[in-house]
């Protein structure tokens, strides 16, 4: 399969200065939406069994809307979590389904430049590294969930990571693959530059850098989180990106939670959304996108924005 080719040089530097890579927006929520079923712990992971054909279409509506990546629905679709659930034995059907819908939405779309990034989350809660388990079963699992994406994928994006540990753990296995490697924190909502652990963003991503991947970013996050944190990704030789989400706060969310228990922000829609990202790429990020509560509308007033100031939305930067 054909790679995406993102290095870490600095705008202008084998890529275009305007050129930004438009990722997509969440998921979960909005197969919550479509799928008219009430959540469960698992989100997204069992749609993705029993009607496909909304992922397929989800992706779709992302990509018209001009996302120039999109990302596998397999964000809960790890050992922890579906063993938890009693469906362990689902998890390669799942990351199968979850590529299939992927390039099919793509094949629908007529498109010819869009990629394909994987997924390598939180293994067992969201914002909870306290619960994570220790860095040998981590090290394993994610080497799991890497055997079964990068198959399917372009790039492996590791997200929503709370802590140095789970970044180490899923960027060492995601690298093992040869394939671009995209590792995304999230950040308290205290504007202090601090990973949901308390540990300093500064350290994780100087980590990161050593490590060898190929950009850093930062979702799951307020807006204004993301903000507090931009000097010290664009402090980074990586290529830096974001994609905030939507929610008034993450408290309320406990493992084994749903997403019924939190609340989307009234003053975060696609003009705002939009705003708050184009700032990002004008401070010198390079991927942006959304996260949750953010949908196909926000993506799409997010690219008109984009290419009103003069950028071009692409999948890959460096060629």
């Amino acid at each position: 399969m054909e790679q995406v080719a993102v290095t870490g040089a600095p705008a202008g530097e084998g890529a275009r200065a305007g050129d930004v890579v438009l990722l997509d927006g969440g998921m979960g929520q909005e197969l919550v939406r479509r799928s008219g079923r009430e959540p469960t712990p698992l989100w997204s992971s069992q749609v993705m069994l029993d009607q496909p054909e909304l992922v397929r279409d989800l992706h779709l509506d992302f990509i018209r809307a001009g996302s120039r990546v999109i990302t596998l629905n397999t964000y809960t679709a790890t050992p922890q979590r579906l063993t938890l659930a009693g469906v362990g034995e689902t998890i390669g059907a799942v990351h199968a389904a979850a590529g299939k819908a992927a390039r099919d939405a793509i094949a629908l779309s007529g498109e010819t430049d869009i990629r394909v990034a994987g997924c390598l989350p939180p293994l067992v809660a969201t914002y909870r590294p306290d619960v994570a388990p220790d860095q040998e079963e981590s090290l394993a699992s994610y080497r799991t969930l890497v055997a079964l994406q990068a198959p399917l994928v372009d790039v492996l994006l590791c997200e929503a990571l709370s802590s140095h540990d789970e970044a180490q753990a899923a960027a060492t296995a995601a690298l093992e693959s040869g394939l671009p490697v995209w590792v995304s924190l999230t950040v308290k909502d205290d504007l202090n530059a601090t990973l949901r652990s308390g540990e300093p963003l500064a350290d994780t991503v100087a980590m990161l850098e050593a490590l060898g991947v190929d950009a850093i970013l930062i979702n799951c996050s307020a807006p204004e989180a993301i903000q507090g944190s931009l000097d010290t990704l664009l402090g980074s030789s990586l290529l830096a990106g974001a994609y905030a989400n939507g929610f008034t706060s993450i408290a309320a969310l406990k493992p084994g939670g749903t997403v019924k228990d939190l609340k989307a922000r009234e003053d975060l829609g696609p003009e705002q959304y939009a705003a708050h990202a184009l700032g990002w790429v004008q401070r010198g990020l390079r991927i942006v996108g959304g996260c949750c509560e953010v949908g196909p509308a926000h993506i799409a007033c997010l690219s008109e924005q984009l290419k009103a100031a003069g950028h071009r939305c692409v999948s890959r930067l460096g060629e």
